[in-house]
Formats: structure tokens, sequence, C-alpha cells
């Protein structure tokens, strides 16, 4: 094990560089605010993205601003802790320094919580067609395409092209594909249905394609099957067992069924970011770095890994999930280890997931939580879902803002942030003609 940290100077204190401002990262920052040490944290972003709502930004639920908050303000009474906004690149373990852009921070101790990125399956050729949903960029640029779709349709005279720009793809059964899924498909059939006059938003089409045999393949088979009729009621189509062939700028393939859709969104999969790579530790098929008991790496005792980038194995032998309560978690545990060290208390109890349940929303007044052997669904467990990301905001106005938000939202079935600024209706499409043509020739295939 490291011994605790005597600078050869005897004035300098122990630099503890954290990598990544999300839920791990943060919460290994807030266990060491009274840290005799100095904490830099490093993040290519100035703000903290509150990721489970990202999907209510991308359907015009809430504003970008009300699930980000800037990380200098989250950490402002943080003594001991200094921002820098950066990317991190590598990490040079012999030198003990992060690699930045333009410079490289020293480092007594380490924490990499650097996330996850999306995977499109070795077809990375499909992600200009089909965006995931990982950041507010993506949730912003997935808005106004949604948006953009319903306005085309308003103007345009062919109806084979505008049953394709009504036609919305969702990849991926998980809890973001779940609820994208409602989500559209409320935002269609209700939230805009009184806005138009030519176009009828209830032609609206949603599809779900998950490869898998189940949608939310993590919970159990009653809430999965709970989730695909509530989801059947809201006007989606479902389809199970058959993976995507095919993504262009015309639409999606699902097996060997050509579905022309001018909005196609990627919610399948994710891989973890480089940084097993940047400190040579053995990774698994998802790069996610392997840590020990202590979610330190192999080899090097100051240097720890968590969250979407580790693959920890918890005390039932079963995977960690990549969940935010498990990041919180293990922030918080490297945190209070960290502590313990600078003390030069050396013991270290192994890490410990204590699995609090998961839980997805399927649309307004229904979603699913399962905690243990006990399951709930239908509008108790929406109103369950309402209350735990309000009380996992960050900020008190934010918590009330929200919930003034989704309160007046249920009863007016209102959208109060469906705001196009994006530049996106000249070149980022093709013209008429050309996606008239796209769009007869998809309809030839399928047929």
């Amino acid at each position: 094990m490291l011994n605790a940290i005597t600078p050869a100077n005897g004035t300098r204190r122990p630099s503890i560089v954290i990598v990544g401002a999300g839920f791990g990262g943060l919460s290994a920052a807030k266990a060491l605010a009274k840290a005799d040490a100095d904490i830099t944290i490093i993040d290519r972003r100035n703000h903290h993205l509150f990721q489970p709502l990202l999907y209510q930004v991308a359907t015009a639920a809430l504003g970008p601003n009300q699930i980000a908050s800037p990380i200098r303000s989250i950490v402002r009474k943080h003594r001991n802790t200094s921002v820098i906004l950066d990317e991190a690149i590598n990490v040079d373990r012999v030198n003990q320094e992060v690699i930045l852009r333009d410079r490289a921070v020293s480092y007594d101790y380490l924490i990499l919580a650097t996330g996850a990125q999306d995977s499109y399956f070795g077809h990375d050729e499909w992600a200009p067609y089909a965006p995931a949903l990982k950041t507010l960029e993506n949730a912003n640029d997935i808005r106004e395409r949604i948006l953009l779709a319903f306005e085309r349709a308003e103007l345009e005279e062919d109806g084979a092209e505008r049953d394709r720009l009504l036609t919305f793809v969702i990849v991926g059964g998980g809890p973001t594909g779940v609820e994208l899924a409602g989500a559209i498909a409320e935002l269609a059939k209700r939230a805009l249905s009184c806005d138009f006059r030519t176009t009828r938003c209830h032609d609206a089409k949603v599809v779900l394609a998950e490869a898998g045999s189940r949608l939310l393949p993590s919970f159990s088979e009653t809430v999965s099957n709970y989730a695909y009729r509530a989801l059947e009621q809201r006007g989606v189509d479902v389809r199970l067992g058959v993976p995507v062939t095919d993504c262009n700028e015309v639409g999606v393939k699902i097996g060997e069924d050509h579905i022309a859709a001018a909005t196609v969104i990627w919610a399948a999969g994710v891989k973890a970011s480089p940084a097993g790579e940047w400190i040579g530790a053995a990774t698994d098929r998802a790069g996610r770095a392997s840590v020990n008991h202590d979610l330190t790496v192999e080899g090097a005792a100051n240097v720890f890994v968590i969250g979407d980038t580790a693959s920890v194995i918890g005390a039932d032998g079963r995977p960690v999930p990549g969940l935010a309560p498990a990041a919180k978690q293990q922030g918080a545990y490297v945190g209070k280890l960290i502590m313990r060290r600078l003390r030069g208390d050396h013991t270290a109890a192994p890490f410990r997931y204590k699995d609090f349940g998961a839980l997805a929303t399927v649309g307004r007044s229904a979603a699913v939580v399962e905690v243990g052997g006990f399951r709930l669904t239908g509008f108790a467990a929406w109103l369950f879902w309402c209350v735990v990301h309000i009380y996992f905001l960050i900020g008190f106005r934010t918590r009330i803002v929200i919930a003034l938000d989704w309160l007046w939202s249920y009863f007016t079935l209102d959208r109060g942030a469906r705001l196009i600024v994006g530049a996106r209706t000249g070149a980022a499409d093709m013209n008429n003609a050309t996606r008239k043509s796209a769009a007869a020739a998809a309809i030839s295939v399928a047929r």
C-alpha cells in the first residue's frame, strides 16, 4: 500500500486530481472537501449534468439549464478545491501526471471518473444519422430534429415524405430507450396535437427497436411486460428480438424490414472512456478498467477508477451496474479512503455496493420501480420516480422549478421548452427533391 505522503520540502500539500465531474467525481470531491490536500477537478465541460433527466430536455419537457449546474458553483465552498476546464487525453503513471491538451497536472492521488461514451457496436458510420443521448449538445440536437420534423411535415405536400418526417425510431430498449419512446409519443399525440393546422400529430409513428427478447432487461420480466403494455397503449410500435442492420439518411433497417424515418435516436449501448488504456489497466469488452476491491488499479495504489469507467465486482460476485447511485457510492468510498490514508490509516475495507433498486418512467402517470423483491408500477411508481429525481437534483431552486414544471405539464399537457435555436433548417438536411426521391426509394425497397 502507498505510504502517507510527506513532501520533500515539508510544505507542499498532497495533490488529489479528479478527472470527471459526473456523479462519481463530485461525490469524491464532496468527501474530500475538508481534506488537508489540494483537490483539482478536471472536466472538458464547465457543468455537472443530471443525466437521468436528459431525455426530458431532448423531448422539450425541460430546459438545459434545469438539469445542469456549473461545477465551480457546486464546489464554491470547498476551499481546497480548484477546477480546470480542459480535456484529459492520457495519464503518465511514471511521472504521476494527467496529460491535458496543452499542459500536465501532477498528482499524488488520482481518481478517474471519466464515464462512458456511445457505442455503435462497430458501426460508427451510423452516428451522424442516429445521434445518441449523452450530453446537452446531444439533447438539444435531438429536440431540434424532433420539432423540425413536425414543422417540415406541416409544409410537406408529398404523403410519403410526410409519413417519413413523422416517423421516429429509437434503437435500444433499456431505460433510456423506453423513456424516450414514451416521451416522444406523448409529445406528438398530446403536447403538439393542437399546435398544427395541416399536420395531424396523431399520425406520428414511434418505433422502439430492441435486439433482445424483452424491454428493460435489467428489470424483472413482470416489470418488462408492464413497460411493453404501457408503451403500446401510447401508440408505440415495439419490436423485439430483431437487431438494427443498417442506418442512413433515409431511415433504418430492422432485420429485413426497412423503416423510412427522418429521426433516429441511438439508445442501444455504451462503452467506457479510454481511461483504462491511459493507465495500462486490464479492460473488459466494454473498455471498463478492472479494479481491486478498494477500486485501485493493479500496481498503482494511488490510482482509483470509479463509475462507468470501472469494472467492479460486488460482494455477491456480480458486476456493479453502471448507474448513478453506484457511481456516487464509489466516489464517496474513494474520498473517505483517501482521507484515512492522509491521516496514516492504510486499512481498506472492500467497496460494497448498496443496491437501492432501479426505476424508469414510461410516460405521464406510468413508471416502474423495482427494489429487491418489491415492485411498483403505474401512477404510484410515477409519483415515486418524480420524488426521487427531484430529491437528487442539485440546488433547492432547481428542485422547486422542476417540480412546478412537472405539475404544470401534468395538468395542461404542455411542454414549455419547444424552442428551435439551431441552424438545422438548411445544410443539415437534404433539399426537398432529394428527400422525396430518397423516401420514394425507401418505400420501394420496403415493398
